[in-house]
């Protein structure tokens, strides 16, 4: 590994994780990752701890000739989270930010339904959730997924990550009961500098990790 690598792989992650909620006695009834990248960290953790493995998906909003810098982010429901102060610097406007919202949510929820085969999602009512990604940075889509599984009535709600910088992590404590992070550096500048092997996973690859048994 170099210097700042922690993890082999996104499978060794999702170990460390599972050990991790094991040793905070966190009692899950399932595990919901965030595509792709937090599939295979899904798959470790919810064998480790014998529960059911979903998806919970959500879409970037770009920013206006810059898709790639996020201004907000939407789930398959259309739960958003809007990053305010990319949207007055970028000069995106409502309007703007209402279609691409439109236009997100569907294609968020077309992603949902491709890894699961079914557009049936499953009930979390009273259920103990841990959501599983493979970092954040900004983490504009894990906002629009935990503010969408809030809505869902979940009766304990877990966020566990490998790595994420301090302030980030911080802001995430507000959207869940618990959150989980093995790493908080501050010298964060990327999710893949804290990985030895951080390939990108295909959607075919990512729908086998929901099909193992």
């Amino acid at each position: 590994m170099n210097r700042t690598s922690r993890f082999r792989d996104r499978a060794d992650a999702g170990q460390q994780l599972a050990t991790a909620l094991r040793d905070r006695d966190v009692d899950a009834d399932i595990v919901l990752a965030i595509p792709r990248g937090g599939l295979p960290l899904g798959r470790a953790v919810a064998d480790a701890l014998d529960v059911p493995l979903d998806v919970v998906v959500a879409k970037k909003i770009g920013a206006p000739g810059n898709p790639e810098y996020a201004i907000g982010a939407v789930a398959s429901d259309g739960s958003v989270w809007r990053n305010h102060e990319a949207f007055r610097i970028t000069g995106s406007d409502d309007t703007y930010f209402e279609r691409q919202r439109e236009r997100e949510a569907t294609a968020a929820q077309n992603k949902a339904e491709q890894y699961r085969g079914t557009n049936v999602e499953p009930d979390l009512t009273d259920r103990s959730v841990v959501v599983v990604d493979d970092g954040v940075a900004t983490g504009s889509t894990v906002r629009a997924c935990l503010t969408k599984l809030q809505g869902d009535d979940p009766a304990h709600l877990v966020l566990a990550v490998p790595v994420g910088p301090p302030g980030t992590i911080a802001e995430l404590e507000s959207l869940a009961d618990d959150v989980v992070c093995l790493l908080s550096p501050r010298g964060f500048r990327a999710v893949g500098q804290y990985y030895q092997r951080f390939e990108q996973v295909s959607d075919e690859e990512a729908r086998a990790y929901l099909n193992e048994t």
